[in-house]
C-alpha cells in the first residue's frame, strides 16, 4: 500500500494577466448570478509559453472529404465553448460555420393551459432553441476539384478542428476552435510553400437580420448585427478578421481579404438572457452588439497562436482529468478514417476495436466540456443545430433525457460541467414554484392532486429557459431532477452546493407530501391489510394508462427523494421537525412488487403489464439504475430477478439513449456481455436514417425511413455505461470491474473516475483482474473497495490517496 499524488496539468506554468479592458462591468455588466454572456474586467490568463498536447492518434477523428452541405448535422464537426456552438464543414472554397448560442430561445413562461389542463407545446408560446448566425469564409480558387491531398479532423485532445490540402506547390491548413477564456470562435488559416488567401467573410443572420460592416478606431474592420425576438430577448453577433501579410477591409455587409499568407477570423455573439426570474430572465444592462464587437476586437489583437494556446490550456485543465485505455486496436483499424472504422467494426465477424470505443467515451467528454460551462445546460441537441426548428424544440426533457446528459460529468472527471445543470434548476425554481401553485390543481388537469392541496414545485415533461413548461404535467420529474442534483453532492461532497440545492429538495418533498394518497394493500403472503402511501393518478413514461395509481416509476423516485432529503437536512442541520415528517412519509411509502404471473417487476400496481412490453423507456427500473434500492448484492433475490426479467423483456434494440440506459442496467446486474453488446449497437453506423452513430459520432435517432434526428443524450449515456462496467459506486462502497467484457479484459486502465461518497479512482487491469487501484479522497473518509470476492475498507483524510495492489 503506497500513497500517490498527481499534479495539475500545468504544475509549473506561470500565469500572467493582461491589462484591464476599457469596457467596464458598469457599462456591460450583468445582474447577479451566472449570466450567459458577460463582459470581463480583465483579459483571460495566458500561458507563458506554447502549450503542447500529448500525441494520441486515438483521440483524433479523421475524414477524407468535407461535410456534405445537405448533411451538416451528421458530417460537420462540432466545436463549442460551453455556450457558443458551431458546426464546421471544411469545404476548401467556402468554410461555413453554423453557429448556435444556447441562450437564443424564443417563447416565454407558457403559463396559459390548454383545455385539458396541460401546457401548450409549440414554437410560439413554449418556444425553441434557434441558431444565431451563419459564418462563411469564401476563398477564391480553392474549389475541391482544384486541390489535392485533402483531409480534415477533430482533435479531442486539444478541442481543435481543422483541414489541410495542397494546391500547387503550397500546403494550406486551417484550424477552428471555440475559446471559453476569450468567449469567441476562432478560425485560423495558414500555409506553407508560398500560398495566398483571397476572398470574403460574410456573417448572415438567420432570423431576418441585416448585418453591417464598419471600421473601428485603429482600423479594425468588423461586421455585426443586432436584433430582438418578440419575447424581448436581445441578441447580436459580430465577426472581424486580421492578417499579418495581406489586407482586410470592410465592404458593405462583409469583409474582404486579399493576398494573405495567413488569416485569422474571430466571431463572437450572445444574448441578454440572465438566469434571474425576478428580472424576467433578462439583463437590461447588457448591450449584446457592443459586447459582441468588443469581444471579437479584443481577441483579434492577439496572435492566433496565443489565442490557441490559451484555449488549449483551458480545455486541457478539464479534459486531462481522465485517461482511458480499453486495449489496443490493430494497425489495420488505425489506418481507417473514422467513418470507415465505424463501418468496419459493424461488419459481421469483425474484431473488437477497443481504441474506437475508448474514443467514443472521450468524444462524450469533449461534447460535455464544449457544451456545458458557465451558461445553460444541454438539452436534446446541445448547442449544435443546422436549422431553427430542432425536433422537440431542442428542449429539456425531464423523463430521462436531461438527466442522462448529466449522469456522465461526475463519473468522468468533469464535475464542474455539472454546474450548469444546477444553476439552471435553481434559476427556474421560482417560476416553477409559482406556476405549480397557480395551475397544478386546475380541475382540467387529469394529474391534479385529489387531496386538493398543492405545495412546492412541479414541471412538465418539457421545460424551456424562461421558467416555462411544455406538453403534459410530469409530477415525478421534480423528484428525478432533485435526485440527480443530490447525486452530484454525493460525488463532490461540496456542502456549498448541497446548501444551494436544499430548497429545491425540500420543495419537491412538500409537493409529494400534498400529493400522496393513502390506500389499503394486502401483502402477497396473505398478511393483514395495511395502509400505504401511493402516487395519485399518473403515467409511467411514456406508455400505459394515464390514471394509474402508485406506478413504480414514481414510487421509486419519491422513495429516493425522501431519503436524499433526509441525508441533506441532517448534513446541513436543517429542519429537524420536517425531517420527522418526511421520515414518516417514507416509512409508509408503497414499494413495488414482482408480478406473480409474469415474474417481472411490476410497472403498475397490477400483476398485468398495462403497456408495451418492449417499450423504449425503462421507467420501472429506475430503482436499479440510476437508483440504488434494487441492489444485486443486498436486495432480495426475488426482487433482483424480477428486475432482470423486466429488463430482458424490454429487449436489446432501441434508440441510442434507450440502449445506453439498458447497458447501464446490465452493468449494474454484472452482465458484461449484454452491456457490451448494447455499447456496440450504439456504435453501429447510421445508414439510411437508421438508429446509430453518424460519421461525426453524433447519435442518430430514427424517426422513419425517410428522416432521422441528432439527439445528444446517448453520446453521454453510452460513456456512462462504459464507466459503470469498469467502476460502480454507491456511498461508502465501490466495485471494481463489475462488468468487464471479454473484448476489454486483456489489459486496460482508466483514471479520474468519480466515486460517490467523495472519492476518485485510478484503475489498471490485466487478464480480467485488477492489477492496481489508487483511491483519492476528494472529501470522503471511509470507503469499501471490492474486486470480485475480495474487499478492503479504507479510511482516508480528504486530499489523501492510497494505492492497492493486493485486490
Amino acid at each position: 500500500m503506497t500513497s500517490d499524488h498527481h499534479p495539475g496539468f500545468f504544475p509549473h506554468s506561470r500565469r500572467t494577466f493582461l491589462a484591464a479592458s476599457a469596457v467596464t462591468l458598469g457599462t456591460l455588466g450583468a445582474l447577479g448570478g451566472l449570466p450567459a454572456f458577460t463582459a470581463s474586467a480583465a483579459e483571460p490568463a495566458r500561458p507563458d509559453g506554447p502549450v503542447t498536447v500529448p500525441a494520441d492518434d486515438g483521440l483524433r477523428l479523421r475524414y477524407g472529404a468535407p461535410a456534405a452541405a445537405d448533411n451538416v448535422i451528421q458530417e460537420a464537426l462540432p466545436v463549442g465553448n460551453g455556450r457558443l456552438g458551431a458546426m464546421i464543414g471544411g469545404d476548401p472554397a467556402a468554410e461555413t460555420l453554423h453557429v448556435t448560442d444556447s441562450t437564443l430561445w424564443t417563447g416565454g413562461i407558457n403559463d396559459v393551459l390548454d383545455g385539458d389542463g396541460q401546457f401548450p407545446y409549440e414554437r410560439v408560446e413554449f418556444g425553441s432553441l434557434t441558431q444565431l448566425a451563419l459564418l462563411t469564409v469564401e476563398i477564391d480558387g480553392h474549389a475541391l476539384d482544384e486541390v489535392s491531398s485533402y483531409g480534415r479532423w477533430l482533435d479531442l485532445g486539444s478541442a481543435v478542428a481543422g483541414a489541410s490540402y495542397r494546391k500547387g506547390a503550397a500546403t494550406f491548413r486551417r484550424e477552428v476552435w471555440a475559446s471559453h477564456p476569450d468567449d469567441v470562435v476562432v478560425l485560423h488559416f495558414s500555409q506553407q510553400g508560398g500560398g495566398r488567401y483571397t476572398g470574403r467573410v460574410t456573417l448572415a443572420g438567420l432570423h431576418g437580420e441585416t448585418p453591417s460592416a464598419a471600421t473601428a478606431r485603429g482600423g479594425q474592420a468588423t461586421v455585426s448585427f443586432a436584433a430582438a425576438f418578440g419575447n424581448g430577448l436581445r441578441y447580436a453577433a459580430a465577426v472581424t478578421a486580421t492578417s499579418g501579410s495581406g489586407r482586410v477591409t470592410a465592404d458593405g455587409t462583409g469583409l474582404v481579404f486579399t493576398d494573405c499568407a495567413d488569416l485569422t477570423v474571430v466571431l463572437g455573439g450572445g444574448t441578454d438572457y440572465a438566469p434571474d426570474a425576478a428580472h424576467g430572465y433578462r439583463n437590461p444592462k447588457l448591450a449584446p452588439e457592443q459586447l459582441a464587437r468588443h469581444k471579437t476586437q479584443t481577441a483579434v489583437r492577439h496572435p492566433a497562436a496565443v489565442l490557441r494556446d490559451t484555449h488549449v490550456a483551458d480545455y486541457r485543465r478539464l479534459f486531462g482529468t481522465m485517461e482511458l485505455s480499453l486495449g489496443a486496436s490493430s494497425e489495420q483499424q488505425r489506418t481507417l478514417d473514422t467513418w470507415e472504422r465505424l463501418q468496419a467494426r459493424a461488419a459481421a465477424g469483425s474484431a473488437p476495436d477497443p481504441e474506437l470505443e475508448a474514443a467514443y467515451l472521450q468524444f462524450g467528454r469533449y461534447l460535455m466540456i464544449s457544451g456545458s460551462r458557465d451558461s445553460l445546460p444541454m438539452g436534446l441537441q446541445g448547442p449544435w443545430l443546422d436549422g431553427n426548428d430542432p425536433d422537440w424544440m431542442g428542449d429539456y426533457h425531464t423523463d430521462i433525457n436531461v438527466q442522462m446528459n448529466y449522469w456522465m460529468p461526475d463519473r468522468t472527471g468533469l464535475s464542474s460541467s455539472f454546474d450548469a445543470f444546477t444553476d439552471y434548476c435553481l434559476a427556474q425554481l421560482p417560476s416553477w414554484s409559482d406556476t405549480t401553485r397557480r395551475l397544478f390543481n386546475d380541475p382540467r388537469n387529469r394529474f391534479r392532486n385529489s387531496s386538493g392541496k398543492v405545495a412546492g414545485w412541479a414541471v412538465a415533461f418539457s421545460t424551456n429557459i424562461h421558467g416555462g413548461s411544455g406538453w403534459w404535467w410530469h409530477p415525478a420529474a421534480n423528484a428525478w431532477l432533485a435526485n440527480t442534483l443530490f447525486a452530484h453532492w454525493e460525488f463532490t461532497q461540496d456542502r456549498r452546493t448541497l446548501a444551494r440545492i436544499y430548497p429545491l429538495l425540500k420543495g419537491a418533498c412538500e409537493f409529494w407530501e400534498a400529493r400522496l394518497v393513502s390506500m389499503s394493500v394486502t401483502d402477497p403472503d396473505g398478511g393483514a391489510a395495511r395502509e400505504v402511501l401511493v402516487d395519485d393518478k399518473d403515467w409511467s413514461p411514456e406508455h400505459g394508462p394515464q390514471d394509474g395509481i402508485g406506478n413504480t416509476y414514481s414510487q421509486e423516485l419519491v422513495w429516493a427523494l425522501f431519503g436524499n432529503y433526509l441525508a441533506a437536512a441532517a448534513e446541513l442541520g436543517e429542519d429537524r421537525a420536517y425531517r420527522g415528517t418526511v421520515a414518516g412519509l417514507r416509512e409508509r411509502l408503497y414499494l413495488p412488487r414482482v408480478s406473480p404471473t409474469s415474474g417481472r417487476l411490476e410497472e403498475w400496481m397490477s400483476p398485468d403489464n398495462l403497456g408495451e412490453v418492449e417499450h423504449r423507456h425503462l421507467s420501472p427500473l429506475i430503482g436499479l439504475f440510476p437508483g440504488d434500492r434494487i441492489d444485486p448484492a443486498s436486495s432480495p433475490a426475488e426482487l433482483v430477478q424480477g428486475a432482470t426479467e423486466l429488463l430482458i423483456s424490454r429487449g436489446m434494440a432501441s434508440y441510442g439513449w434507450a440502449n445506453a440506459w439498458r447497458a447501464a442496467c446490465w452493468a449494474r446486474l454484472g452482465d458484461a456481455e449484454r452491456a457490451y453488446q448494447l455499447i456496440t449497437t450504439n456504435l453501429q453506423p447510421s445508414v439510411g436514417n437508421s438508429n446509430g452513430t453518424a460519421p461525426n459520432l453524433f447519435d442518430i435517432y430514427q424517426v422513419d425511413q425517410s428522416r432521422s434526428i441528432f439527439q445528444i443524450d446517448a453520446n453521454f449515456g453510452t460513456p456512462t455505461a462504459v464507466v459503470e462496467m469498469l467502476v460502480h459506486s454507491r456511498p461508502g462502497a465501490v466495485d471494481l470491474l463489475p462488468a468487464l467484457p471479454a473484448a476489454w479484459a486483456r489489459s486496460g486502465h482508466i483514471t479520474g473516475v468519480g466515486v460517490r461518497g467523495g472519492f476518485r479512482v485510478d484503475l489498471v487491469w490485466r487478464d480480467g483482474a485488477v492489477a492496481r487501484v489508487t483511491v483519492h479522497s476528494v472529501g470522503g473518509r471511509t470507503v469499501t473497495v471490492t474486486a470480485g470476492r475480495r474487499s478492503r475498507t479504507l479510511r482516508l483524510r480528504p486530499g489523501a490517496s492510497v494505492t492497492l495492489t493486493g485486490l
